[in-house]
């Protein structure tokens, strides 16, 4: 879907809709493309590239561009805006917003409505008073006989600060306390109930040890509610400690009512709160005392599977076989190959998709260099990520096999981070969510590009259909990052977004050159192999340049290397053997940034392969984790 810039777009705002659609309205990826080719030219354009209209010529358009996604009402703060499909076949969006940062007075959830599959949004709902107290982290659940429920914090007693678990410090944030509370809708979410209703929830010890022995409790929720065998379910994250990264100590646990979805009378709802016992879903021993945002799935055989993040560097995840009344230990999340998963301090979500296969939202790096700052764990939410699951069996029970990561979504600034997101499908296409805190929106996610995931997790073999480039001609150039705009008055310079792909069949480990394209000044491209078995992979323009370097080999074995140099997201990434180089224990960032500011020049110099390399195959484009 293609977005004009905001102000550009919306027309004049009625007192009745707010509109963030291009006039002709949003369409699939592959319509989008079709209706802008012809409108705009580029000098030299590789692969029937086109120009974006919302970058004003600058650069040309990838799906996977965070600007390109389409705009969903807030204020200007904006968190977790979850969709759900209305009985009338209306999308339902809730948004935590405000007019100030995170957790500032007047955060309150709203939602709005979109009739037309979110190319335009009606004036957003506010699901309690305006000017009420904190009322945040919103999440929708919809009942078979369309009544839909909206569940979230709210700041009820109006506490105004609270102690730190230690009493040194005086915090004002007061979002994530007090009561748990839900409202409902039979109007497919045009208006809320004047009622609102509390949830009980039984304390743990984590909330009787708190600094108010349990008195007030500190909690959120990020996790989508789901419906099991008639009983509605609902993540809750408690907070033990308040304190050092501010949520100190946290841990998990489910809500569950087997006549909410029944009860004429919602405050008949009966609820009780899982697991058994005195403790929630704890972190992996060694983890640390963070275990939170808990996101959890049912699986065909009736288990739940949850996952949720630490401050370790690796995500958790954890089965349950009864119901939620008793989890086995949480473990890291581990790939197909038994290998940890890495991720910051970050939403991690899964997803059950229609078809029964899963989708897993997170950041792809993290490890031991996670846990060097307690912020630090908070940072680096761009590019995000994708793993494709599908169920296998264990002896206790159906588990997620999950496959390689790939590169879903990203902001050319380093430093915005992505997060919070909601999945939706409808008629066989795929739509994410996602906010970077002051901007939420809506993408589509070409659904062939899941497919593909989805077929090599099961483990078909998935070859690239991409225009191989001919690296042994005299005049062998790769596709260029930059172009010019030769129909602006300056002729600016034009983001290609374009990339490459070499994928090396080695017969032996032989360290030293794997591919040379550089000429006398070292300008062009080249790949090595270093004696310790790292990757490196050398670009430049002749003025400037960037350097990739990966992991250690796993082995130093015969294999397929593929170095994937994404000029879109500006990234290098490695795959071997089709495992993703992630860093491993080597570093915090398998994948590496590069600069694709680079100038196209004249090279004289001749591609050429080095000792080892049994073939060589380049492509015009970056190769998926699936493909390579």
């Amino acid at each position: 879907m293609i977005s004009a810039p905001i102000a550009a777009m919306r027309p004049a705002i009625s007192s009745e809709r707010y509109s963030i659609s291009i006039a002709t309205g949003p369409l699939s990826v592959a319509e989008n493309i079709a209706s802008l080719s012809g409108a705009f030219k580029l000098h030299s354009a590789r692969n029937g590239a086109i120009l974006s209209p919302e970058s004003g010529g600058s650069e040309m358009y990838d799906w996977r561009l965070l600007e390109n996604g389409l705009e969903i009402p807030a204020v200007t703060y904006a968190d977790q805006p979850y969709i759900i499909r209305c009985n009338d076949g209306a999308w339902l969006c809730c948004v935590t917003t405000g007019s100030g940062e995170e957790g500032a007075p007047g955060q309150h959830v709203s939602t709005c409505r979109s009739t037309d599959g979110g190319k335009s949004w009606e004036k957003p709902v506010p699901v309690e008073t305006p000017g009420d107290v904190e009322n945040s982290y919103a999440v929708l659940l919809k009942a078979p006989s369309g009544r839909v429920f909206v569940f979230y914090n709210r700041n009820s007693d109006n506490v105004r600060e609270i102690l730190s678990h230690d009493r040194q410090e005086v915090i004002t944030r007061v979002d994530s306390l007090g009561h748990f509370v839900f409202k409902y809708s039979d109007d497919n979410g045009g208006s809320w109930s004047r009622e609102r209703y509390d949830i009980p929830f039984r304390l743990f010890e984590c909330d009787r040890a708190n600094v108010y022995g349990g008195k007030l409790c500190f909690f959120w929720n990020v996790g989508r509610p789901f419906i099991h065998n008639g009983t509605a379910y609902v993540t809750l994250n408690k907070v033990g400690e308040m304190g050092r990264g501010f949520f100190q100590r946290s841990e998990g646990c489910l809500l569950a009512s087997p006549n909410l979805l029944t009860a004429g009378n919602p405050a008949d709802a009966a609820w009780e709160t899982l697991p058994e016992g005195e403790t929630g879903i704890r972190p992996p021993e060694g983890a640390g005392p963070v275990g939170e945002e808990h996101c959890v799935v049912p699986l065909s055989d009736g288990s739940f599977y949850d996952t949720f993040r630490t401050i370790a560097g690796h995500p958790a995840e954890a089965y349950s076989r009864d119901g939620g009344k008793s989890w086995q230990p949480p473990q890291f999340m581990r790939y197909a190959d038994g290998r940890p998963v890495k991720h910051p301090r970050a939403a991690n979500f899964v997803w059950k998709c229609e078809n029964g296969n899963y989708l897993y939202w997170f950041h792809n790096h993290g490890g031991r260099f996670i846990a060097l700052d307690p912020y630090v764990t908070y940072e680096d939410r761009n590019p995000v990520w994708l793993l494709a699951g599908i169920e296998a069996d264990s002896p206790e029970g159906k588990v997620i096999r999950w496959g390689e990561p790939e590169l879903l979504l990203y902001s050319d600034d380093p430093m915005i981070r992505i997060s919070y997101p909601d999945l939706v499908e409808e008629n066989g296409r795929y739509f994410v969510t996602e906010t970077e805190k002051n901007k939420a929106r809506l993408h589509e996610i070409p659904a062939e590009f899941l497919a593909k995931m989805w077929r090599r997790s099961a483990g078909e073999t998935v070859e690239p259909e991409a225009e191989e480039l001919d690296w042994r001609a005299e005049e062998f150039r790769f596709p260029p990052f930059l172009d010019r705009n030769c129909e602006a008055v300056n002729r600016p310079s034009v983001r290609t977004r374009n990339g490459y792909a070499l994928r090396f069949e080695l017969e032996a480990f032989a360290a030293g050159t794997l591919f040379d394209h550089t000429g006398p000044d070292g300008r062009g491209e080249r790949v090595e192999l270093l004696p310790d078995g790292r990757i490196a992979f050398y670009l430049s323009d002749g003025c400037g340049g960037s350097t990739a370097v990966s992991e250690p080999l796993p082995d130093r074995n015969a294999g397929r290397l593929t170095v994937n140099v994404d000029g879109g997201a500006g990234i290098v990434s490695f795959v071997w053997n089709g495992r993703f180089l992630d860093g491993g224990d080597f570093q915090q960032f398998g994948w590496r940034r590069f600069d694709p500011q680079q100038v196209p020049r004249p090279n004289p110099a001749r591609a050429a392969t080095g000792a080892g390399v049994a073939s060589l195959r380049i492509y015009a484009r970056p190769l998926m984790t699936c493909e390579s």
